[in-house]
């Protein structure tokens, strides 16, 4: 008899699940493992196997030896360039705290993995790891090792398609099939029917009721045994808890009255009581993935490329047009959307968008290039070797190094309100059943199963993730698209919005520019053109549009320098191009916004822009006005401040010749005096502005502005439309608000006719479902009704 029946690690119950060592009892893998390795070893790095607490069960040694071959290796790892490998596999028994804990530390046990990534929800780790002293193989031997053995299944790769999981499908077939048989069986005892067979067959009926009930409970309904199970071992009490408890209670009490020749029991209710409950989560599943599938696969990605046709023209087309075969132009700072070769350029791609990792790798003709590196030094040109995955690319975005971390706030609510509303309703059935036992103990037991079934908060759980699925699915639609639905929550409690100027309430394609200086070469004119052409600054986009058809060279070398200006060296000519400062020119002028030239430190001249504005930019900043404070925060020089002061109201302010760091800190000032700030800018100058901010929004306009700095991206065509964005997201605040007052009003009803037995349990089963479906219906056509107003 153990003296111990806690967790030594976590203090959780552990009389059903024990896993001993050295004497301790501790509930799963991932507690054993936390003593084990980071406890009682102080730590110690484990990066051999051999020595690695736990020897490789037996049963796994050799199952692994087809992750030897390179062929499948390549088509189960995401990330390869020769040095670090990145691989998700999917890990069936991640099921607490501890095992998340100890999956997200796997750099301890192993110091060849670089970074382990846990996704709980969808129980898979990513892992990184240095592929030249490690391999996949014994990344999956340590997992099996520690007890997290990973579900591999060839059919993963071989088919391309990852393996559905049909478990529900199967048990709501389950329960069908069990709920129409025990109802047939159940028509002689509604009817009472007193045929003489029926009389002779009626206990042989109710045996058959009972067995149909076995695979519903024990298979159909098991999971919200196990859910119950686990939220009460953790101390929490889930929604499943009330659900499981009334299952419990309507099969345990139906055995006994068949079992004694007592009645009928109420199978009936049991099987359609499950029956009910998982048609009403399948409607769920199905309604959830499709707003998923709509995001991920059909939503408008507002991110340009340009591509090289067979005729040498480079023209822009959206992220989601690349095909295999196509030759791309990726600028400098450009992230790279698909797997490619590189064809022309010199190449150095910062990976940390995948791997974590700031260093840069260079990489020359030939070499291999993968989605989501980001190209730094000057312009290059690939060939696209499958077709894009904007799904790949929005995971990356929505994992990104610059998360926030943002308060979920209706996530937060419905938890509180499941937990006290779980509390509550036991509570009522406990205190009803009392009642009921005192003044007719027949309705007893139904008043209590009842009142577990009807009150249910899962349509208060329902409400934000389905409003907000919905309405970044429009958005997605109407071209603005939004990281996830806490950047929405953000959205609608903003107070103060930030644009910067140039290429944000400018337009590239419209801008005009003219030359005042010295002649240039046919070289320099040349190399302006090369230069121009590797920069992604939208005064760099709009020049090199104006400029003429030149050579096409391969630069020596390119820099860029952040809010100053761009330089590269052909040959012996170094030309930079920029502010009067950074050129070398003692230019002072501020009446237009300026670029100027210098070739091998000798100015050559400036070129300078008339601006031309977006149009709907006054009106759109006329509406805004009146809720929120409005700023003007550009790094250029003043001369457009008298024709901004024309356009805008009176009381936006207007700041210019501000810095990069110049933006983040007035941010970063002003959120400490209690503003919420949204902040507009091109989506890689303004990426420090875009990280600090509540908000921030990159503009696209035929301009790869893809960055993990920016919580959305909005085509430039419909900038006009900001405001309707912002008081879209405020409605859908107001949606889930009023869900969870009519989901209250629900629960008060059906509380009122369960607590006083008007209520049979298999109709409580039916309403639930319907008052899920309900609200999942509610917040959809509401947000509809949104979104139709946005076009």
């Amino acid at each position: 008899m153990m003296e111990q029946t806690t967790c030594f690690h976590c203090g959780n119950d552990c009389n059903t699940t024990v896993i001993t060592f050295n004497d301790k009892p501790f509930c799963c893998n991932g507690c054993k493992t936390v003593y084990e390795i980071f406890s009682e070893n102080d730590l110690t790095c484990y990066y051999d196997l051999e020595n690695a607490p736990g020897a490789i069960p037996s049963e796994i040694q050799g199952k692994y030896d087809f992750l030897n071959q390179n062929n499948i290796i390549e088509k189960l790892v995401e990330f390869d360039d020769g040095h670090t490998q990145v691989a998700t596999l999917y890990i069936p028994h991640i099921h607490c705290s501890s095992c998340i804990w100890v999956l997200e530390n796997l750099n301890k046990l192993n110091v060849n993995i670089i970074s382990s990534q846990v996704n709980f929800g969808k129980k898979t780790v990513r892992v990184t790891y240095n592929s030249e002293k490690s391999s996949l193989k014994e990344t999956v031997l340590l997992l099996g090792s520690i007890g997290y053995e990973p579900y591999i299944s060839l059919d993963d790769f071989n088919t391309g398609k990852r393996n559905v999981n049909r478990s529900l499908i199967y048990k709501l077939g389950v329960a069908g099939f069990a709920f129409g048989n025990v109802m047939f069986l159940s028509f002689p005892e509604y009817f009472e029917v007193g045929e003489y067979w029926l009389e002779q067959y009626k206990h042989l009926f109710r045996w058959i009721m009972f067995a149909f009930s076995l695979p519903v409970v024990f298979y159909a309904g098991r999971d919200y045994f196990i859910s119950a199970f686990k939220g009460l071992k953790a101390q929490l009490l889930n929604i499943d808890v009330p659900i499981a408890l009334g299952i419990a209670v309507l099969f345990i009490r139906s055995s006994i009255e068949i079992m004694f020749d007592l009645g009928s029991g109420f199978f009936d209710s049991l099987t359609g009581l499950v029956f009910f409950l998982l048609l009403g989560k399948f409607f769920q599943h199905k309604t959830y993935n499709f707003l998923s599938f709509e995001r991920d696969y059909k939503s408008y990605f507002p991110i340009a490329v340009t591509k090289i046709t067979s005729e040498g023209i480079e023209t822009p087309i959206q992220v989601y047009e690349i095909e295999k075969g196509d030759r791309l132009l990726i600028r400098n700072e450009e992230l790279i959307p698909v797997d490619g070769i590189l064809i022309n350029g010199k190449a150095r791609i910062d990976y940390s968008f995948v791997t974590g990792e700031s260093k840069s790798v260079s990489k020359i003709s030939g070499d291999k290039l993968f989605a989501g590196g980001k190209q730094t030094s000057g312009v290059i040109e690939m060939e696209a070797i499958k077709s894009v995955e904007q799904s790949y690319l929005t995971q990356l975005w929505s994992n990104d190094v610059f998360n926030k971390n943002k308060e979920d706030r209706f996530t937060t609510l419905t938890n509180k309100i499941s937990k006290k509303f779980t509390i509550a309703v036991l509570s009522i059935a406990v205190l009803a059943t009392l009642f009921w036992l005192f003044t007719d103990a027949s309705k007893a037991i139904n008043v209590f199963t009842a009142v577990l079934i009807i009150a249910c908060p899962c349509a208060i759980a329902l409400s934000a993730p389905f409003t907000f699925g919905n309405l970044l699915r429009i958005f997605g639609k109407q071209k603005f698209y939004v990281k996830n639905a806490a950047v929405l929550e953000q959205l609608a409690h903003i107070n103060t919005i930030i644009f910067d100027k140039t290429g944000t309430i400018t337009s590239n394609k419209k801008s005009t520019a003219t030359y005042e200086g010295k002649e240039l070469s046919t070289t320099e004119a040349t190399l302006l053109k090369n230069t121009l052409r590797g920069s992604n600054h939208p005064l760099s986009r709009s020049l090199y549009d104006i400029l003429e058809e030149h050579q096409i060279l391969t630069l020596h070398h390119f820099e860029e320098h952040l809010g100053q200006g761009i330089e590269a060296k052909y040959g012996d000519h170094n030309m930079k191009i920029g502010s009067a400062s950074f050129v070398g020119s003692t230019d002072t002028s501020v009446l237009n916004t300026t670029v100027h030239i210098s070739t091998n430190n000798d100015y050559k001249g400036k070129f300078t822009f008339y601006n031309s504005y977006r149009k709907g930019l006054s009106k759109l900043f006329n509406k805004l006005k009146t809720q929120y404070d409005l700023v003007i925060l550009s790094g250029d020089n003043n001369g457009e401040e008298a024709n901004l002061k024309k356009l805008l109201p009176a009381k936006t302010k207007l700041i210019f010749n501000q810095k990069p760091d110049d933006k983040l800190e007035y941010i970063k000032y002003h959120q400490s005096e209690g503003a919420n700030v949204l902040m507009i800018g091109d989506g890689l100058n303004d990426a420090g502005a875009l990280a600090q901010s509540d908000v921030g929004i990159a503009v696209s306009e035929n301009v790869n502005v893809f960055s993990p700095a920016c919580d959305a991206i909005l085509d430039a065509s419909r900038f006009k439309q900001l405001d309707a964005f912002i008081e879209a997201s405020k409605k859908a605040v107001r949606i889930i608000k009023w869900s969870f007052i009519l989901s209250l009003i629900y629960n008060i009803i059906g509380l009122y006719f369960a607590v006083t037995g008007q209520l049979a349990p298999v109709v409580a089963a039916i309403l639930m479902p319907l008052s899920s479906i309900s609200i999942v219906v509610f917040t959809t056509i509401a947000t509809n009704i949104i979104g139709r107003k946005l076009k």
